[in-house]
């Protein structure tokens, strides 16, 4: 007999996803971590980064991503000044948050610091330039800078790549993304690690299915 799919299980099939990730050479920690986190209307996604590395950076890390999981399903604003007062007295951190709503079949993206996200739209068969989130300089725990979000429309196929300052600022020339996302995060890393810095790649790719169903 097989088990029914409820509709939560469909909805999170909507979205594929990967992660590749290495400390710094010298350390055993990485300061470098990832959210993905199912909510009531979709995915939060999210790569922090501590400020420096090692066990400190690694340690508020831990802090921002505890805090971003655990409320998940507010606002990314909100999320983002949560973090910052949560992290007062840690070392910091630089966030990227990209919330996929699976209601509205929309991306919603900030960063504070130099965490990079770019969306590919259409897969592997895309030929646009990727779209680029706005990051404000600044540190979660330190100096907050003046936030404000960015919506942007998904359809099926769009991928969305973060990667921590650990990966060299060209990752994105010429990238395609085929089916394999995991092999596409592996290469991102193997390939752009500057080898100075912890470093985290994080590929998700919006499938559409259920989630492209027009509501009953």
């Amino acid at each position: 007999m097989t088990t029914p799919t409820s509709a939560a299980d469909r909805r999170r099939e909507c979205i594929t996803w990967a992660v590749a990730e290495a400390p710094h050479p010298r350390e055993r920690e990485s300061g470098d971590r990832y959210v993905f986190q199912p909510c009531a209307h979709g995915v939060l996604i999210a790569a922090v980064d501590g400020m420096g590395h090692g066990a400190e950076a690694a340690a508020a890390a831990k802090t921002a991503t505890a805090t971003l999981e655990a409320h998940a399903d507010e606002s990314p604003i909100a999320l983002l000044l949560r973090c910052h007062e949560e992290l007062k007295g840690t070392r910091g951190a630089v966030i990227t948050t990209a919330f996929i709503d699976l209601d509205d079949h929309t991306l919603t993206w900030l960063g504070v610091g130099n965490v990079e996200a770019m969306l590919f739209h259409g897969g592997h068969h895309a030929i646009a330039k990727p779209e680029r989130a706005l990051l404000r300089n600044g540190i979660l725990g330190y100096r907050l800078p003046s936030i404000r979000a960015e919506v942007l429309p998904l359809k099926p196929l769009d991928t969305l790549v973060i990667v921590t300052d650990g990966i060299e600022p060209d990752f994105g020339d010429g990238l395609i993304v085929r089916d394999d996302l995991q092999a596409a995060a592996n290469h991102i890393l193997a390939r752009h690690h500057n080898g100075a810095d912890d470093a985290l790649v994080i590929v998700a790719r919006y499938q559409g299915g259920e989630c492209e169903r027009p509501k009953a």
